[in-house]
């Protein structure tokens, strides 16, 4: 399966919570909901993955943990925020490059429409 495969899957399944919970909750909860939702669609979920980094030859096993990896492909970075702000897409950006991956989703449930509240960022997709 495809990152872009795998970005539709979670992208509907993203619409289909954010219809039925409504913004309002905190940010674990959309993440909890969201990682049973892929499952149940038969996808592989891990959760608050932590990501290495290495700073002047030293590893650092807690750069930072993403918030869910799915198939080993995709890293959903979700806010639970009124408004997102530029450092986010950004910051999916660095998460993306550290453990090379090519595809992550930026998911504001926050957001009064859900189509507002979801960014692509791409790294060499």
């Amino acid at each position: 399966m495809t990152e872009n495969e795998i970005a539709k899957i979670i992208v509907d399944t993203a619409f289909h919570i954010h219809k039925s919970l409504e913004p309002g909750l905190l940010e674990s909860v959309y993440e909890v909901v969201l990682a049973h939702g892929l499952e149940k669609a038969g996808l592989r979920v891990k959760r608050q993955v932590p990501v290495p980094i290495v700073f002047d030859g030293i590893r650092f096993d807690e750069g930072f943990k993403a918030d869910l990896i799915v198939e080993d492909k995709v890293i959903v970075e979700l806010k639970s925020v009124e408004k997102m702000a530029p450092v986010h897409k950004k910051q999916l950006l660095t998460y993306l490059r550290l453990p090379d991956k090519r595809l992550g989703l930026l998911i504001n449930f926050g957001s009064e429409l859900i189509r507002d509240g979801i960014s692509r960022v791409v790294n060499g997709l």
